[in-house]
């Protein structure tokens, strides 16, 4: 949990520095909503963390993969969206190109430990508090605040989750000091934290532009590109056909 509370921390700073900085609309969704989005973050990141004990990491990005579905019908739910069918089958080909993708990519993955059913548990948390939290922000945005403050009033509760949790588990001290000690643990984190703070301002824009459904879209395409280039990882032809199905139907 010590490295989500300083991602939180510093895009809290980011946000609030953006939000002085810079003219700010006044109006915006009362404060008590920011806190539904921040706390299925915290548990979502808390999810997809604990079920690497639990499961191996092929399960998880496959998981993750499947995520585009799940976010479709929290969007019903939440928003009362509706999508055409289309877009239903547009979601399913790009779930199944992920799929299809890392495994044949990734074959040296296959060892690591095998799923059981609390991890399957936690990855279904995951995945549906991280539905939830793309749906429950696209709907705060329907208020006319500024990207900033979305970020600022979201991190703010997140922080205040984040500390309680850690205060409770008595780790707050000690993951500070193991920080203290590990200088490059603690520079791994900031690198971390900078690009989670750069990354939700990115978010944040996409879901009030095209919707929660686009970034998940885009963000299992741009993980496929960024695991072959920097890993070296190379696809056997399945995995060729894979990437061709996720971007054929990333552009329809």
């Amino acid at each position: 949990m010590i490295p989500v509370l300083k991602n939180r921390l510093l895009a809290l700073t980011v946000g609030g520095f953006s939000c002085i900085l810079c003219k700010q609309p006044r109006h915006g969704a009362p404060m008590y909503q920011y806190s539904f989005a921040s706390l299925s973050n915290v548990l979502s990141s808390w999810c997809q963390y604990e079920a690497l004990k639990f499961v191996s990491f092929p399960t998880q990005v496959l998981a993750k993969a499947s995520k585009v579905l799940p976010v479709m019908l929290m969007g019903k739910l939440v928003s009362r969206r509706s999508y055409e069918h289309g877009e239903y089958l547009t979601a399913g080909l790009i779930s199944t190109g992920v799929s299809m993708f890392l495994p044949s990519s990734r074959p040296e993955l296959h060892s690591s430990p095998a799923t059981t059913l609390s991890g399957l548990i936690l990855l279904a948390g995951y995945t549906a508090f991280d539905s939830f939290t793309s749906n429950w922000q696209d709907a705060l945005l329907a208020y006319k605040m500024s990207l900033v403050q979305m970020m600022f009033r979201v991190n703010f509760f997140s922080c205040l989750f984040t500390v309680g949790s850690l205060l409770e588990q008595r780790a707050l001290l000690e993951g500070t000091c193991f920080m203290g000690q590990h200088s490059k643990f603690a520079a791994h984190a900031l690198l971390l934290s900078v690009c989670s703070a750069c990354g939700q301002l990115f978010i944040f824009y996409t879901i009030r532009q095209f919707g929660a459904t686009v970034i998940m879209i885009l963000h299992q395409a741009i993980a496929i590109l960024l695991s072959c280039l920097l890993y070296g990882h190379t696809a056997t032809g399945v995995g060729g056909m894979a990437v061709a199905v996720v971007f054929a139907a990333l552009l329809l």
